[in-house]
């Protein structure tokens, strides 16, 4: 089969397109031939081994496992031992690992069944943004019908999730992006758009019930300002391979620090991707709740290209990759 594989951590230009076996489905696992898959900032992290500390879990000197891609749709080809709910030929979506290939292996306990009419570039979109907008919103942010919240980040894979996931549970939803994104922001039915270039959002007048930060461009205590008293602040990630993990680990030790000492909850999120969070998305999608934004689609061989859009930080919405 054809994929795409890395044997060096490194820039997209270290990828290779080429030949390797067809994997086989362990136990709990079933392997599915893969339609389309997607991308996300977790696949340059894991290109780059940075922040370096998650090389502890990929490889010291090198990747442990030499393939790339997570997010996923396709058909089930073949079922490991256990598994108790898909079988051969059901359409499904969710993580798989190595999802830059023709075929790939994913736990059974982390993909759906796609509803029907549903395409698989669009079922490919939702998994680990999707999720991540969910829980960050309905779980680490307990987002209720009426309240005000805001999305730094809008535009990007996940903030375009949360929009909509956002509106969906009911709350009044302000959108920040970049000027040429601001219709877009609009579009997926945001209450208000503030472009950042016109305006700092953590010196307005409005304050949130929820701030859910998808780039961390802000320093904690100017955005506390923007947070009511008893608000949640929910960070997530943020900026390029150019942003040193320093810096993402501070602000993780900024807010663990702050805490105990403010009224306001001060959080982050980390998807951890099951099958009851997918199926949430997909009823939403079936809905017409949420409705993935795809700006670009690339074909396998060009993943790199791919990549190299997505880590440049101006990606609006989801970038598919079409396997076949």
């Amino acid at each position: 089969m054809q994929a795409i594989v890395y044997h060096r951590y490194g820039t997209p230009d270290v990828l290779e397109f080429t030949e390797i076996e067809k994997p086989l489905p362990a136990a709990g696992q079933v392997l599915i031939q893969v339609r389309a898959a997607s991308v996300n900032p977790y696949d340059w992290h894991f290109l780059r081994g940075t922040p370096k500390f998650i090389r502890l879990f990929t490889g010291l000197r090198g990747p442990k496992f030499p393939r790339l891609g997570a997010d996923a749709a396709g058909v089930v080809e073949a079922v490991g031992p256990g598994t108790r709910e898909l079988k051969l030929g059901d359409r499904v979506f969710g993580v798989c690992r190595g999802a830059f290939a023709e075929y790939a292996c994913g736990k059974e306990s982390e993909l759906a069944i796609i509803p029907p009419a549903i395409g698989f570039e669009q079922a490919a979109s939702l998994p680990i943004a999707g999720v991540t907008a969910l829980q960050g919103l309905r779980d680490c942010g307990r987002v209720q019908a009426g309240q005000a919240v805001l999305i730094n980040g809008a535009s990007g894979g996940v903030g375009a999730f949360a929009i909509q996931i956002a509106k969906a549970l009911g709350a009044t939803v302000t959108g920040v992006c970049g000027t040429r994104n601001v219709e877009m922001v609009r579009s997926l039915g945001a209450d208000r758009v503030i472009d950042y270039v016109q305006e700092d959002f953590t010196r307005s007048d409005g304050r949130f019930d929820v701030i859910f930060d998808l780039v961390g461009n802000q320093p904690l205590n100017a955005i506390r300002r923007a947070l009511s008293p008893r608000g949640i602040f929910v960070g997530c990630g943020g900026g390029g391979p150019d942003r040193p993990g320093s810096e993402l680990l501070a602000a993780m030790l900024g807010r663990a620090i702050a805490a105990p000492f403010s009224s306001q909850k001060l959080t982050g999120v980390l998807a951890k991707i099951n099958t009851e969070d997918l199926n949430v998305l997909a009823r939403m999608l079936s809905s017409g709740a949420v409705k993935p934004f795809l700006s670009r689609s690339y074909p396998l061989k060009d993943t790199a290209q791919a990549i190299r859009h997505v880590e440049s930080c101006h990606a609006r919405g989801k970038v598919t990759i079409a396997v076949a």
